[in-house]
């Protein structure tokens, strides 16, 4: 125990979460994405020195930097593993299988692969993927980070939503290694308005959740690993225990 202690105040820490504001981008889906309003001030005439305040958060659980729970999507009415939706499992208060709840916390050897700075629009193959990965070895049970560049344009919400994502053949090529979690800095892992021949939209979503069971964590930052020429790291995200809930807000770290 205390050499693990030692080892972790000898780290670096990389914070791999956006900053969450009103106004910050957000899938259409989410909308309103975060609303945090102070209910009670620090104002004078109480009777004494010391005084409160506290606000109300209100927050989609799919804005900002978050991790998408496997019941997030479906596929013909189903669910990673074949699970049928009906009233059992989908119920007015969330899910009673795969929720957010479920998510064990994900401490992992983290691995990023940098594409530079992905064109507007571009969709990312695999031939792409498998050429940033030159050189390191990924293993079943990594999380794999991607970089499309999206991430220092997150003050620039319109900018931030035309950026670039992943195709289909990307994210089957990923699914194929068998990672704990995979993750994006841009706004939906796939390109939002992309349209693949045989998953329609957010094909990514399709294979990666419903199919293999894995993670998307999307909206994260991943500027200063780039900058840092990091590739592999300790990874930690710890979500929220939503019960029933479809994803979670996260504050991921890498630590190296």
């Amino acid at each position: 125990m205390t050499a693990l202690a030692d080892a972790l105040r000898g780290a670096w820490v990389y914070d791999l979460e956006q900053p969450r504001f009103a106004g910050a981008p957000s899938h259409p889906a989410h909308e309103p994405g975060v609303l945090l309003h102070l209910h009670r001030r620090h104002e004078p005439g109480t009777g004494e020195a010391r005084t409160s305040a506290s606000a109300l958060l209100v927050m989609t659980e799919h804005s900002g930097t978050h991790i998408d729970a496997l019941c997030h999507q479906a596929e013909d009415m189903h669910l990673h593993g074949g699970i049928p939706i009906d009233p059992r499992v989908q119920t007015p208060r969330g899910f009673t299988a795969l929720g957010t709840d479920t998510i064990a916390p994900l401490i992992a050897r983290g691995v990023l692969l940098d594409l530079g700075e992905v064109p507007a629009g571009h969709a990312v193959s695999a031939a792409e993927l498998e050429a940033a990965a030159s050189g390191m070895e990924l293993r079943p049970g990594d999380v794999v980070l991607v970089r499309l560049g999206c991430g220092a344009l997150w003050e620039d919400r319109a900018a931030f939503a035309a950026a670039g994502g992943v195709d289909a053949s990307a994210s089957r090529w990923l699914a194929e290694r068998r990672p704990l979690a995979v993750g994006a800095d841009n706004l939906a892992w796939d390109l939002p308005d992309a349209v693949d021949p045989e998953l329609g939209t957010l094909p990514g979503h399709t294979l990666l959740i419903v199919r293999a069971g894995i993670h998307i964590i999307e909206m994260l930052y991943l500027e200063e690993l780039a900058r840092d020429g990091v590739r592999e790291f300790a990874f930690v995200c710890l979500p929220l225990k939503l019960r029933g809930g479809t994803g979670s807000p996260v504050r991921p770290l890498a630590l190296v």
